[in-house]
């Protein structure tokens, strides 16, 4: 009897594996860290053997007592843009995966830019602005860079793929070389109307299309879980039934199926999402737009706006500069104090993200007095994490002419209570955050339940998720405006700092 469906969320610190029932709950849950590469400031970069080594040893923990006969399917979920290109003939990477964090390709966006006409261009088909976030110029850096890359890649012998693709194509033997429209429309390569690979682009790149996955619905059955793939071959005959990025799979997780509802995830980064039905809303403040998912034969397009540093900054608190030891104590510190004593912290560790789009802004604390204490510094960055998502929703609001009523969230940080209310009282709506907050992982397990018919329908996978809390408004208006305004200057400070 099928039980469970086996999700696998490759994140950007670590690969996790997690086993649902078909009520939604998790069964089993098993997580490995892996390497954080920075070869120079602003570069950011991953092992691909390490991410499918961490993700086969997940697999593998949380399967411990469970009988492959009770797995119904695998969904996979990913970090987006992050970009592996790979020899299809010996599997081996021709470099090391550029991250989605990563900043060195900048310069080339700075020259594309300088072409108003094809800036406008990728705009367009793509639904997106020209930054080194994208995977477009990852790819491009690689093939310049990478000894004999683009010899090899002419020569039809270089695969890429995000990592979902990666994972697919390694948990299948080296069979099935796919993408979901949801990462493809992360790369600056996809046409999201068509839905295909924009041919003009890959030229224009240097990208030859031979190195491209097809691409298809999030939602279907990819291909089965190899006999040789060391360490799960009990898994053999497996479908892989769902993939799509981690963003947009919370979105599904957080059951954000009719237009006009939004989640935010609170990860690494900060991740704004909104359902815009059939048809995708064009931004005119900076957003991007592209597919959310694909199910059957209908398309579900989204906007979205990115903040690069969230629960990263946390981390950097308590790893680097070690003023915590732990999340928790972040909390503890900002809840001991009424405010932040005037200073603002925005962290562009690697820049900033929507609605700025500034690649050359660092990191500030402004506003620091003698009377700033570790308390108001922890408060700052929870503030920080709250005005940098409330930013991306008045873009949002602007650009679709919604008023939400409510937004959804999840993510590791969003299990703060203190940040949670600030965060209310900033965007002035309700902040409903579920039960369970594993939205993304569960996103890409109800896709590939869908496909198999472990869940009947979306009415179904409605009636699963719970409310956890709901947190409202308490701040006065005018007291929010004020500390929101200050936010803003404090962004302008850190905004073009570095010389280019």
């Amino acid at each position: 009897m099928k039980k469970y469906v086996l999700a696998l969320d490759q994140g950007t610190t670590s690969s996790r594996a997690i086993l649902f029932d078909k009520d939604g709950n998790i069964c089993a849950k098993a997580q490995h860290e892996f390497t954080q590469i920075y070869p120079q400031a602003g570069w950011v970069e991953h092992n691909p053997m390490e991410i499918l080594f961490s993700q086969l040893q997940s697999i593998m923990e949380v399967m411990a007592g469970v009988s492959a006969d009770e797995i119904d399917s695998i969904g996979i979920t990913n970090q987006r843009e992050t970009t592996i290109v790979w020899d299809k003939a010996t599997g081996k990477p021709v470099y090391n995966a550029i991250v989605w964090q990563c900043r060195r390709t900048a310069d080339i966006c700075e020259k594309i830019k300088e072409d108003e006409k094809l800036t406008a261009y990728i705009q367009d088909r793509t639904g997106l602005v020209v930054d080194a976030y994208f995977s477009a110029t990852k790819i491009k850096w690689i093939l310049d860079h990478a000894k004999g890359a683009k010899e090899l890649a002419e020569k039809g012998q270089l695969l890429f793929g995000t990592v979902e693709t990666w994972l697919i194509w390694n948990l299948t033997g080296g069979k099935v070389h796919i993408t979901d429209y949801s990462n493809a429309s992360r790369t600056m390569l996809f046409d999201v109307d068509k839905l295909c690979w924009d041919e003009y682009l890959c030229e224009k790149f240097g990208i030859p299309m031979s190195m491209l996955p097809e691409c298809v619905p999030s939602s279907k059955i990819f291909g089965t879980v190899g006999e040789s793939v060391i360490g799960i071959e009990d898994l053999a005959g497996i479908p892989i039934a769902g993939a799509i990025g981690d963003q947009p799979a919370a979105l599904f997780g957080q059951g954000c199926f009719e237009s006009g509802q939004a989640k935010n995830t609170y990860g690494t980064g900060c991740f704004l999402l909104m359902n815009t039905g059939e048809k995708r809303v064009v931004s005119e403040h900076n957003l991007v737009t592209g597919v959310a998912w694909g199910l059957g034969d209908k398309v579900t397009y989204a906007i979205e706006g990115s903040a690069f540093n969230a629960g990263s900054v946390i981390k950097w608190l308590r790893d680097d500069i070690h003023l915590i030891d732990s999340a928790h104590r972040c909390d503890e510190l900002a809840e001991s104090v009424d405010d932040a004593n005037g200073i603002y912290f925005v962290p562009a560790f690697t820049g900033l993200g929507a609605p700025y789009w500034d690649m050359y802004a660092r990191g500030a604390i402004v506003g620091l007095t003698r009377g700033v204490k570790s308390e108001h510094i922890a408060r700052s960055v929870l503030e920080a994490i709250a005005y940098q998502m409330t930013d991306l929703l008045e873009a949002m609001k602007q650009d679709s002419d919604i008023t939400l009523s409510e937004l959804r969230v999840d993510g590791g940080a969003s299990v703060s209570n203190i940040m949670m209310q600030i965060q209310a009282d900033m965007i002035r709506t309700s902040v409903n955050r579920p039960q369970m907050v594993e939205t993304t992982a569960i996103g890409a397990a109800y896709l590939a339940g869908l496909a198999t018919g472990f869940w009947k329908d979306i009415d179904e996978i409605k009636g699963i998720r719970k409310i956890d809390k709901v947190f409202e408004p308490k701040m006065a208006i005018e007291e929010r405006d004020r500390q929101y305004e200050g936010w803003k200057r404090a962004v302008e400070r850190s905004r073009d700092w570095i010389e280019h």
